[in-house]
């Protein structure tokens, strides 16, 4: 009996000890890596700006959220965005752990340990001043004594400004909820601000727009920007966002994205008339007869048509952007594919798809809407998008400006690059500086082209809708040389003006 009972002891403690381990095992908590995974989602949250995320031609696009993007594609999961207002959102829900990724556009910080676990993601960026050209340069924060630097809340900047404040003694500086870099920026650009602390690759991609604005100095060294995630999770994540980054540097993709988004600033340089002449004289002749027979075809100045060749591609029938646009008239996949076109990288079909997907925009264009203001709103809508064209029109009606002339939609476009503005639109974040350097830029080539090139003679007998560009054309570029905003355009050569990010 005793022996039975000592058997049933030890089964009953056995199965005691396997039930509590199953228990134990049916309770432990999945790793973050396994939640993502059984959900089939990573959650994301992001802020607008072109060095992070934006609305682009083609979509959702920008350095980092490409990255992420490919990240979620290689854990087999949908990736699920949340945008913010500002970083001083993103950091409320990553403390929070209501997001799997922060992508705030900032580097590591020590206040960061214990709150959020950062990832290096291969941009490098420091914090920079900057100044309205009008005002002394300072050469270091000494020189900045009694004066007031301006930045955007929760950045790298007052960190370092932190950090520098024994040889800082007498600066102050004003953190400004609501606005963003480009808001920072087109302050100081106005003189409303005489200096500020912005970041250098924001700088980068927005210093072709404000002229008037500087660089000083850095403030400390450059670091690599890095995504942020809740220091609650465990290391499941990080570790594997890690050797996803690891793979796409060793594979290249990041340098890739990283040319896509930053290669083409080298490029934003004056463009002297004497290369424009150049290209005349060797690539027009050969695509000469092309430009002349489409316009035909669609009722266009041939010479107009060979001007947005011109800005798209400088007459190459083999180029090809970073970011998917190819051809001589530079189209997208999708435009192509809506309007028939099915090489674009042959030069006819590019042609024809050019003046075809043109006209077609110009006809969505308001018909009470006067030339060559018509023709001007179809070249920006060409560039931006006709949902972005309306939004800013929407902002020159509501300042009690006219929507119908170029000359106030134009004031306007560069507003909705930032925040304080955009987010009263419809279709949000655009780089609204580009269509106007882009209808600038053709207006210059047209002018030049008009000079030298006489029209179809059908063109030149009908009742073309743009057979008054070339008088207006050179009246209203004499006009707006004169008037508002000739400083911008001062710092131009008179001929050209400078290629817009769009190539």
């Amino acid at each position: 009996m005793l022996t039975v009972y000592n058997a049933a002891t030890a089964y009953r403690s056995f199965l005691a000890c396997t039930l509590a381990l199953l228990a134990l095992a049916g309770c432990s908590q999945p790793s973050t890596l396994q939640e993502i995974r059984n959900e089939g989602v990573l959650h994301v949250i992001t802020r607008v700006a072109p060095s992070i995320y934006y609305e682009g031609r083609e979509g959702p696009t920008g350095y980092d959220y490409e990255l992420a993007k490919l990240f979620a594609d290689e854990l087999g999961v949908e990736l699920r965005l949340r945008v913010a207002e500002d970083n001083t959102e993103i950091l409320s829900v990553l403390s929070r752990d209501f997001a799997h990724i922060g992508l705030a556009g900032l580097s590591a910080q020590p206040l960061f340990e214990g709150q959020y676990k950062t990832l290096p993601t291969g941009i490098m960026a420091q914090s920079v001043v900057v100044y309205n050209r009008d005002v002394e340069r300072p050469e270091s924060l000494a020189d900045l004594a009694g004066q007031m630097l301006h930045l955007v809340p929760d950045s790298n900047h007052e960190y370092q400004l932190q950090a520098h404040t024994n040889s800082a003694s007498g600066v102050s500086w004003q953190v400004h909820p609501g606005l963003d870099a480009a808001g920072i920026l087109a302050r100081v650009e106005t003189g409303e601000l005489s200096y500020a602390v912005v970041s250098s690759n924001e700088l980068e991609l927005n210093h072709v727009f404000f002229p008037q604005v500087k660089q000083a100095f850095a403030l400390g060294d450059a670091s690599e920007l890095a995504w942020l995630l809740p220091a609650s999770q465990d290391d499941s994540l990080v570790n594997a966002a890690k050797a996803f980054i690891e793979k796409m540097q060793a594979n290249g993709i990041t340098a890739q994205l990283s040319e896509r988004f930053y290669g083409h600033l080298d490029h934003l340089n004056y463009v002297g008339a004497r290369t424009f002449m150049h290209h005349v004289e060797n690539r027009l002749p050969t695509y000469e007869s092309l430009f002349r027979d489409n316009a035909a075809i669609f009722n266009m100045d041939w010479r107009l048509l060979a001007a947005i060749g011109y800005q798209e591609s400088h007459w190459r029938p083999n180029a090809v952007s970073p970011t998917g646009v190819r051809g001589l008239m530079m189209l997208t996949r999708n435009t192509a594919n809506y309007i028939g076109i099915n090489n674009r990288l042959d030069a006819e079909e590019s042609i024809q798809g050019g003046a075809k997907y043109f006209r077609m925009v110009h006809r969505r264009i308001p018909e009470r809407i006067a030339e060559p203001d018509r023709t001007w709103f179809a070249l920006a809508s060409y560039n931006v998008g006709y949902g972005h064209l309306e939004d800013a029109r929407r902002l020159t009606e509501n300042a009690g400006k006219n929507p119908d002339r170029w000359m106030d939609v134009k004031e306007f476009l560069p507003l909705l690059a930032q925040k304080e503005w955009y987010k009263q639109t419809r279709y949000g974040y655009a780089r609204g500086h580009e269509p106007v350097l882009y209808v600038q830029n053709i207006r210059r080539y047209y002018d030049v082209l008009a000079r030298m090139m006489e029209p179809t003679e059908s063109i030149a007998a009908s009742a073309s809708p743009f057979v008054g560009l070339e008088q207006s054309a050179n009246e209203n570029s004499s006009r707006e040389l004169a008037g508002d905003g000739a400083g911008m355009r001062a710092s131009l050569p008179p001929e050209l003006g400078m290629i817009p990010p769009t190539l």
